[in-house]
């Protein structure tokens, strides 16, 4: 009998997962362990995201949420039911996703990270404060106990501020910039843009659109001419039209509808005045608009963009401000803070001790993630996907829970091989602290890693959506079933590309950049051979896109159209480019009507086709008819998007496939209009758009162009995406291949190509047909420019160039340039190690 109680005691040792069909998965059973690290692998669009996210996160995040009390949930965004049959012991979930939202304005790595909080609270408790007549008082207990401070100089009492007074996202914020660390002023170039003309011809587009017209009628009594050129206007004349006083003037002027003559008392505002009087009163977006073109954004006068008022940035610390504190790189304010308690009085240290190792805690982990070159008040926005991403993931750490299962989409995306260590050893303390991680990734040192692997395959879209392998890593690595197996053993080949000379890298022209310093980047002096695959690589933090984005690109552009290099670039040489293009992972489109068809030209094409059939002719239908946006022939209940939103009272607003069209975007009478393809089928357009790329190409012969456009997006390795796809919808690296589309198969001596991390989202076997993209825009001449950490990318590179040796101020100069086999020989080149 004890047997038997002991039996029905023992914890479940798997998530079972039955008839999973979320996306592409075909009606799937799986066993995922628990209390372990669970690689999901699988080539893109296998349906490895389907099963992690779409159905484990979906389940463990909504079984959780549905625990609590309706009127908790009334204050949630809910999740609706994953399309799966059962899923049995699945723990509460958490979800670090590859794009992670982007931060407002007021969000910077430091409260992003939580750092500033620890941060505040020394200056507050530990600091030494002012008193109001401008004495600095040694630092004491008394801030901690709550108790008036008395100045030891002039005797007067205060209370020194609380860590809340130094926020700038409350009481300590500039008042000037309201906590932001910039300001709005007004562009005055961009109130006279023609100087030829005269006030009276509009030379002052403010007046007339902005404020009345009137005020030319003003300016006129206060002496200023408005029927010469605005260019020939003594500077006393232009400074009274810019920022003449704002006051009431009595005026006699010609009303223009009745030409009767009036006089009335007028406030005159000047063209600067016009601006801020209608900035004051905008309500909406729209209102903002118009006025953005007369103003630009600068750093606040006031608190130079450290956010803080005067006050905020007064308490001393270890002889420095909060406002320096923060202006520090991570790696340089950890030696700083450990410093804090032994420069305070014996009775401090306790309580010092205490505040500084729960900021040394969370900063252990950053450092570990590879974060130490970032400063404390660096602005949110402006970090990367893989930074945000990082920075959620030792978030998640510090609160040590247990019983957790972690969903992590692609951690590794942007980390040097050198910065996988740190997320190898987070994924190991998650594990320790009894969580479940489970982590959908490409990179063979991180799935190495893995407790256990799912393999999803074997092919993409319609040929995924299955099992293929899974066990341990060494019974994957052994399947003859498995893609990821060699690449896991390492039995493959790196090298697919044919090895350049040396002596011959520079033959086809070079593109010279000399560049100051700029951020945490020295002043450098790069060569990049033309008409190469030259692929920059570096540590996080390093500089590569401080030199490639911010340098290169800017100072080719602005070389190309003829205008002022950037500041920083000193010169740029580059004989014979006329275009520069960026290919980036940032997602095309803003919404649901942008699809794969339209934008790679093909859904244009199609309509032509289809508006040329008997069927079509009979009902009169032209090719804008078939439009799903506009033509006759959309669907009349979604508008041509393919979903509806349903409210739900209190649950959120879902949006379903239109019952209607079932998804299709188009009316009944579209699937009635059909063409026989050289398959010996016949499809209506509607259909044709729910088949993907590689099914569509086999069954439509003869039309060439169509043929064409759709061989490219196969070769690029997107023949599993559907052609009604939404491309916002589409992932950083699929996003990317589709803007390759429509440059491939051209001539492109006189371009350059730079791609940022183009791996993202890749697996080992796609980045395989990556290198055959590259190559082929070589072969047309082109000069290809790859900022990237993976090395396969790496080892095919004709020219290398190494950034570092470290990130922030430890990097941002070359460490070492050329073919990969010099790049290894180098001792200081972090990247030649792993080559």
């Amino acid at each position: 009998m004890s047997g038997e109680i002991r039996q029905k005691k023992m914890l479940p040792k798997y998530i079972e997962v039955r008839g999973a069909k979320v996306h592409n998965l075909k009606n799937i059973n799986v066993d995922v362990p628990l209390n372990e690290i669970v690689a999901i692998a699988g080539v893109s669009g296998s349906g490895k995201s389907s099963l992690a996210l779409g159905t484990l996160y979906a389940e463990g995040s909504r079984r959780y949420l549905e625990s609590l009390s309706t009127y908790t949930r009334r204050r949630m965004t809910q999740a609706e039911r994953a399309d799966v049959e059962d899923v049995r012991y699945v723990p509460a979930a958490l979800a670090l996703r590859q794009r992670p939202g982007v931060p407002g304005i007021r969000s910077t790595f430091g409260t992003l990270s939580e750092l500033l909080n620890s941060l505040r609270l020394m200056f507050s408790r530990l600091g030494s404060h002012r008193c109001p007549n401008g004495h600095y008082c040694p630092p004491s207990l008394s801030v901690a106990a709550m108790q008036e401070i008395t100045c030891p100089v002039c005797g007067a009492k205060f209370y020194g501020p609380g860590a809340e007074e130094l926020a700038f996202n409350s009481t300590g914020a500039c008042p000037t910039c309201g906590g932001t660390g910039v300001v709005q002023t007004v562009n005055e170039a961009a109130l006279v843009p023609d100087d030829s003309k005269t006030i009276d011809e509009g030379a002052v587009v403010v007046w007339g659109t902005l404020m009345w017209s009137l005020m030319k009628d003003i300016v006129r009594t206060m002496g200023v001419r408005t029927d010469v050129p605005f260019r020939d206007l003594t500077p006393e004349e232009k400074e009274i039209v810019y920022h003449g006083e704002l006051k009431k003037h009595h005026i006699h002027y010609v009303n223009p509808n009745t030409l009767e003559p009036a006089e009335m008392d007028f406030n005159y505002y000047s063209a600067v005045n016009s601006v801020k009087n209608a900035l004051a009163k905008v309500k909406d977006e729209n209102g903002m608009k118009r006025l953005e073109k007369y103003l630009e954004e600068d750093i606040c006068p006031d608190c130079h963009g450290t956010r803080l008022s005067e006050a905020a940035r007064a308490p001393r610390l270890r002889g420095i401000g909060l406002d320096e504190a923060t202006a520090m790189t991570l790696s340089e304010l950890i030696p700083w803070v450990q410093g804090v308690p032994d420069s305070l009085p014996e009775e401090m240290r306790p309580m010092a001790e205490n505040i500084c190792e729960s900021f040394l805690d969370v900063s252990k982990r950053l450092m570990d993630l590879g974060l130490g070159y970032l400063s404390l008040d660096r602005a949110a926005s402006t970090l990367s996907t893989g930074e945000r991403q990082r920075v959620q993931l030792a978030r998640a750490v510090r609160n040590r829970t247990t019983g957790v299962l972690y969903v992590l989409d692609e951690p590794s995306i942007g980390l040097h091989p050198y910065n996988l260590k740190g997320l190898i050893g987070v994924m190991d303390d998650l594990r320790a602290d009894g969580n479940s991680v489970i982590i959908v990734d490409h990179d063979t040192q991180v799935l190495k890693h893995a407790d256990w692997m799912i393999e999803m395959g074997k092919g993409a879209g319609a040929d995924g959506g299955t099992v293929i392998s899974e066990g341990t890593i060494e019974d994957v690595s052994k399947n003859p079933q498995s893609v990821i197996g060699p690449f896991l053993s390492d039995q493959y080949e790196a090298r697919i590309r044919p090895v350049l000379q040396k002596d011959s890298m520079f033959e086809k022209g070079v593109i010279h950049l000399e560049t100051g310093m700029i951020h945490t980047v020295h002043p450098l002096d790069v060569r990049i051979p033309m008409g190469r695959l030259t692929v920059v690589t570096g540590v996080s933090g390093s500089g590569k896109t401080t030199m490639v984005l911010e340098s290169l690109i800017p100072a080719l552009k602005a070389k190309i159209g003829g205008q002022k290099l950037p500041p920083h670039v000193k010169n740029i040489e580059a004989e014979g480019i006329t275009q520069v293009k960026l290919i980036d992972a940032t997602p095309i489109g803003i919404n649901v009507r942008s699809t794969v068809a339209t934008y790679a030209n093909v859904h244009d094409e199609l309509r032509k086709v289809y508006a040329k059939t008997k069927d079509a002719k009979e009902h009169n239908f032209k090719a804008g008819d078939f439009s799903y946006n506009t033509g006759k022939l959309r669907c009349p209940t979604c508008d041509g998007t393919g979903e509806i939103s349903l409210d739900v009272q209190f649950l959120p607003d879902v949006k379903i496939p239109c019952p209607d069209c079932r998804g299709s975007r188009y009316s009944r009478g579209a699937f009635d209009i059909r063409r026989k393809a050289k398959d010996g089928n016949e499809y209506s357009l509607p259909e044709l758009m729910n088949m993907s790329v590689d099914q569509v190409l086999h069954a439509l012969g003869g039309l060439k162009l169509v043929q064409q456009r759709l061989q490219v997006l196969h070769n690029l390795g997107l023949g599993y995406l559907t052609l009604g796809e939404e491309t916002p919808g589409l992932s950083g690296g699929e996003a990317q291949r589709l803007k390759l589309a429509s440059e491939m198969g051209k001539g492109q001596s006189d371009s350059v190509f730079v791609f940022d991390e183009p791996t993202i989202g890749l697996h080992p076997q796609d980045v395989r047909t990556l290198l055959h993209v590259f190559q082929t825009l070589i072969d047309h001449g082109a000069t290809v420019v790859v900022i990237e950490h993976d090395l396969d990318v790496i080892k095919n590179a004709d020219y290398i160039i190494d950034m570092g040796p470290g990130g922030g101020k430890e990097g941002g100069r070359i460490v070492a340039c050329g073919t990969p086999d010099e790049i290894k020989q180098v001792d200081e080149s972090i990247t030649g190690q792993y080559i």
